[in-house]
């Protein structure tokens, strides 16, 4: 898939465009710019996906840019160093594919590169209990990754075949289970083992119980 990065932190920009490279093989960066109009007028464009600040200081409102790029066919995945889970909220509502915050490592923005390319959602894990911290008492929201993970890994798989059967390394299979058991402990249940989490996703159907 073809992407491009928008930030104004040139560093960051180059350092992402790296990150990215040698991360992914089936993604190829065409963009790398550091304000929105280069994006618009960049040969490349329209991409696949956007990697897009959420804050470039131009005054350009963040409803705009999305809706510019939801109108060309091209999915956008935000990035932030700030995580206020209101500013999230309005970006996905306005139509952000995914919401990462500069902190994750290389392998957590390349899954929501692919969840974008795919029509999903993706939100980092922190920002993912910020979101659901006022919600308590209820199943935790989990991405279809995530979802997938659980059932998996819930249905007996060891992390290897459940990292292998969905294409993700075994360490981004670890961190997603890390992130599964993190939603759910900030919901109020504890699945910190696996029979735990298997009772657990067989209660939310996403797993379904064989008789």
């Amino acid at each position: 898939m073809r992407i491009a990065i928008v930030d104004d932190h040139k560093m960051l920009l180059g350092a992402l465009t790296e990150w990215i490279r040698g991360a992914a093989d089936d993604i190829r960066m065409v963009a790398a710019v550091a304000s929105w109009p280069e994006l618009l007028t960049h040969p490349e464009f329209p991409v696949d996906v956007v990697l897009l600040d959420l804050d470039l200081k131009d005054n350009i409102p963040i409803s705009l840019k999305l809706s510019t790029l939801k109108t060309t066919g091209v999915r956008t995945v935000l990035m932030s160093t700030y995580s206020e889970p209101a500013v999230v909220r309005e970006a996905l509502a306005a139509g952000a594919l995914g919401y990462l915050v500069k902190s994750e490592d290389a392998e957590m923005i390349v899954e929501a590169i692919r969840a974008a390319s795919k029509g999903e959602s993706f939100i980092s894990a922190e920002l993912d209990l910020a979101l659901n911290a006022g919600e308590l008492g209820g199943a935790p929201k989990l991405s279809a990754q995530e979802r997938r993970v659980m059932a998996l890994y819930g249905a007996g798989e060891p992390v290897k075949a459940v990292a292998f059967q969905l294409g993700i390394s075994d360490e981004t299979a670890k961190s997603y289970l890390k992130r599964i058991r993190e939603k759910y402990r900030v919901a109020g249940y504890d699945v910190g083992t696996k029979v735990a989490l298997r009772k657990r996703a067989i209660q939310d159907g996403i797993l379904l119980q064989n008789d």
